[in-house]
C-alpha cells in the first residue's frame, strides 16, 4: 500500500469509533429523557439527512480542495455538534450538524483511497477499509456500551469534569454528560492523526458553482452510474446493503430487549457479534476475491436475507450469537468486492469525489427510507419477529432478482477505465 495509507485506515477508524458510541450514549439520553422508543432510529435518520440532500454539492467540494484537508474541516463540524449537544441542544438537531460533518467526510475519505491505490489493488485497499470501520464500530459499540453502564462515573478524572462543569451553561453534568465528553476528546484525537494524512496529488477541472450547474452535474452522474452495467449492478447492491444495515442496527438492540431481556448496555455489546463476522467475511474477500470476480459474491445476499427469520425465532444467547456473526460474515464478504467494483466504475465514468458523492447520495436515501419505515412499523407496534421475518425475506427476493437479470445477460468481465 502507499506510505502512510494505513494512517489513513487509523483516521477515519477514529473518527467512525466515535459516531458508533455516540449513537448509543445519546440513545441512552432519549432513554433518560423517558420520550418513546421509535425516537431511537430518527437520529439516524437527522444523521443522514445531509448525505442525501448535500449530495450534489460534496461531490465538487471533495475534488475542489485536498480531501485530507477537507478531512480535518469536516471533523470539525462533528467537534461542534457533540459539543453544541453537551450544551443542550436537541439530539435531533446536534445529530443533523454532525451527519453534515460525516457526509462531506465520506467522500473525502473513499476518494482519497482511490487516487492513492490502483485498480489492482482496490479490493484490497476496500477491504482494510471496511475492517477498519466495522472494527471501530465494534469497539465504537463496546465504548458505547460501557460510558452508558456507567464506567466513567465515580472516578477522579470524572469528578474532576464534574466540578468544570459547574459552569456550563448546558444542562447539569450526569455521567452521560461526561460520556459525551470522551467522544469530543476521540474526535479531537482523530483531526491531530489527520494532519499526517498525505494529499495524493490529484487535482480536476474546476465546475460551475451555481445550484443549477451543480445540480445537473449530479444528476448526470447519477444517471451515467446507474446505467453503467457493472456500476448499476454493484450500486443496486450496496444501496441495499446500507439501508439494510443501518435498519439492522436498532433491529438487533430491540430484539435483544424483546426476546433476551436485555438491557442497552449489553444489547449495545450483541451488535459486536455482527462486527466480527462483517471483519472476517471483508478480510475473506480482501484476500481471495478479485475485482473480475467481484459479482460472483451475489448469492451472499440472499444468504444475508434467509438468516433473518432464523434469528427472530431465536430466544437463546448461544444460538444467538453464531448466527449474528454469520450475519456479518456474509455482509463482509458481499460488500467488499461489490463496492471495489463500484469505485473502480465510478472513478472511470466520473471522478473520485463525485462518485463517492453519487454512492453516498443512494445508499443513504435507503438509509433514510428504511430507518423512516421501521420507525413507523415500531410506533404502530409491529411484533419485531414479524418485523424481521418480513425484512429478511425482502432482502433475499431482491437479492435474487438482480441475480436473475444478472444471469439473463451475456458474460461480460469489468469494464475499463474510460
Amino acid at each position: 500500500m502507499p506510505p502512510r495509507f494505513h494512517l489513513l485506515i487509523a483516521v477515519q477508524a477514529a473518527s467512525a469509533l466515535a459516531d458508533s458510541a455516540l449513537l448509543i450514549v445519546t440513545i441512552a439520553l432519549l432513554h433518560a429523557r423517558g420520550l418513546p422508543g421509535w425516537w431511537a432510529p430518527l437520529l439516524k435518520f437527522s444523521f443522514t439527512l445531509s448525505y442525501v440532500f448535500l449530495a450534489p454539492v460534496i461531490g465538487p467540494l471533495a475534488d475542489a480542495v485536498p480531501k485530507a484537508r477537507l478531512m480535518i474541516w469536516m471533523n470539525t463540524i462533528k467537534l461542534v455538534g457533540v459539543a453544541l449537544l453537551i450544551a443542550g441542544l436537541h439530539p435531533f438537531a446536534a445529530f443533523a450538524l454532525i451527519g453534515l460533518g460525516a457526509a462531506a467526510y465520506a467522500p473525502a475519505k473513499y476518494g482519497l483511497v482511490t487516487e492513492m491505490v490502483g485498480a489492482e489493488r482496490l479490493v484490497a485497499a476496500n477491504a482494510w477499509i471496511e475492517v477498519s470501520v466495522v472494527c471501530a464500530a465494534l469497539v465504537g459499540t463496546m465504548v458505547g456500551g460501557l460510558l452508558v453502564g456507567g464506567t466513567v462515573r465515580g472516578s477522579g478524572a470524572s469528578q474532576t469534569l464534574q466540578a468544570w462543569l459547574g459552569a456550563w451553561p448546558g444542562p447539569p453534568a450526569t455521567n452521560l454528560t461526561l460520556s459525551l465528553l470522551v467522544l469530543l476528546g476521540v474526535y479531537l484525537l482523530s483531526s491531530v492523526m489527520n494532519l499526517g494524512v498525505p494529499d495524493s496529488g490529484s487535482r480536476y477541472p474546476a465546475r460551475g458553482i451555481s445550484v443549477g450547474a451543480l445540480w445537473r452535474d449530479f444528476d448526470h452522474g447519477n444517471r451515467m452510474l446507474w446505467r453503467d452495467r457493472d456500476g448499476g449492478l454493484s450500486l443496486s447492491v450496496t444501496t441495499l446493503f446500507w439501508g439494510v444495515g443501518a435498519t439492522l442496527q436498532f433491529i438487533v438492540l430491540r430484539w435483544a430487549h424483546e426476546a433476551l431481556r436485555m438491557d442497552l448496555e449489553h444489547a449495545a455489546f450483541l451488535q459486536a457479534a455482527v462486527a466480527v463476522g462483517v471483519i472476517g467475511g471483508a478480510g475473506l474477500a480482501g484476500r481471495h476475491i478479485d475485482l473480475s470476480r467481484a459479482k460472483r459474491v451475489l448469492p451472499a445476499g440472499v444468504v444475508l436475507g434467509l438468516l433473518m427469520p432464523v434469528i427472530a425465532v431465536t430466544s437463546s444467547l448461544a444460538v444467538a450469537v453464531p448466527l449474528l456473526v454469520a450475519v456479518g460474515a456474509v455482509g463482509g464478504v458481499l460488500l467488499v468486492p461489490l463496492n471495489a467494483l463500484l469505485q473502480h466504475r465510478g472513478h472511470a465514468l466520473l471522478s473520485a469525489g463525485r462518485s463517492i458523492a453519487v454512492q453516498g447520495f443512494n445508499e443513504n436515501l435507503s438509509i433514510l427510507v428504511m430507518i423512516g419505515g421501521y420507525a413507523a412499523l415500531i410506533a404502530a407496534e409491529v411484533p419485531i419477529v414479524l418485523l424481521m421475518c418480513g425484512f429478511g425475506l425482502a432482502i433475499a427476493a431482491a437479492i435474487a432478482l438482480l441475480m436473475r437479470r444478472e444471469g439473463r445477460r451475456p458474460p461480460a468481465s469489468v469494464a475499463p477505465e474510460a
